[in-house]
């Protein structure tokens, strides 16, 4: 779940809270091109308040508008861009169909409920029933999807990544603020005292020991990843000798070029193979220019991204990380 659509939930509560009705949109199915995949979410208030996105914009207006067309408890489907001519009035990609679960009166038990669960760090399957709309809960994979059947609908929600950073520094600090809203759990390990300290992105969890011990207690799977930022050799290749032989689908060294092969000249003296060895992303980020902390953490995640909706793109010998 992308902090987005987590933001679309505390806002649908604290307008029930406060009183207000609340319109929550999930986006059911898509046919074709669709600006936002399935589970999407938005809200409508009932003076027509909207937070979230079902479509990057094309539809949301039309949703506040015929807002009052849905009421009561059970949900309703609606459908745009079903023809041609819908789709070009509502402006949405050529072929593009989506269809939005539309749920008038979700109640201030089952947000709280979905939110406590979420907070835990749990993914969790949201089942909605049809009929009436009450909402049920189960556990889920990182790899489970919307699904829709004639009597339930079941959207995903939680984090589906995770992050463990080694080294407590200012780039990991900057990672962690904005990892959680591309859908990252963070994770972060540093045995040094002063950096521990120091520390202050709350969101992130620690994790205890040494970096080897703490990529074996992290338990690194297709859904992961590790990032080392230390600057501190023994640190970082203790982490690395580790995670590179992990299901981590992503691992990553601070570090110049020159730093880099050395880095790759170490490992290879340990039992790890040429091909295990080559997984090693170093110098870690896209080539963007950084210089600073921060847009160093923007080239990491950037690089993240496209690694993850399996885009390739070209990468400059330090990926603007000269001081390494």
């Amino acid at each position: 779940m992308q902090s987005l659509d987590l933001d679309v939930l505390e806002r649908a509560l604290e307008w029930r809270r406060a009183g207000r009705r609340a319109w929550l949109l999930t986006v059911s199915r898509t046919f074709g091109a669709s600006p936002r995949p399935p589970g999407s979410l938005a809200a409508i208030r009932d003076d027509g308040i909207l937070v979230g996105s079902v479509s990057g914009g094309c539809i949301e207006d039309d949703l506040v508008r015929r807002r009052d067309e849905y009421a009561g408890r059970k949900p309703q489907f609606v459908s745009y861009g079903v023809t041609a001519d819908e789709a070009r009035r509502f402006g949405l990609p050529c072929g593009g169909e989506v269809e939005i679960l539309v749920e008038p009166e979700v109640s201030i038990a089952e947000l709280e409920a979905l939110l406590a669960r979420i907070a835990e760090g749990r993914i969790v399957a949201r089942h909605v029933a049809l009929a009436s709309g009450a909402w049920s809960f189960g556990a889920a994979s990182p790899n489970d999807e919307c699904e829709r059947t004639e009597t339930r609908f079941t959207s995903v929600h939680g984090p589906r990544w995770r992050m463990l950073v080694i080294g407590a520094s200012e780039i990991a600090h900057y990672l962690a603020e904005v990892a959680a809203t591309v859908d990252y759990q963070m994770f972060v390990c540093d045995p040094r005292e002063e950096y521990r300290s120091a520390w202050r992105s709350p969101g992130a969890k620690w994790i205890e020991g040494m970096p080897d011990d703490a990529v074996l207690a992290f338990r690194p799977d297709p859904h992961s990843v590790i990032l080392t930022v230390s600057h501190d050799p023994k640190l970082d290749d203790m982490a690395l000798l580790e995670a590179l032989k992990s299901d981590a689908f992503y691992v990553g060294a601070v570090g110049s070029s020159r730093t880099s092969a050395e880095r790759r000249k170490r490992l290879a003296q340990f039992d790890l193979t040429a091909q295990q060895i080559a997984r090693l992303r170093g110098p870690v980020g896209l080539s963007i220019g950084s210089r600073t902390p921060p847009e160093i953490a923007v080239a990491i995640l950037a690089d993240l991204i496209a690694s993850r909706n399996g885009v390739m793109l070209d990468k400059a010998e330090d990926a603007g990380q000269k001081r390494a």
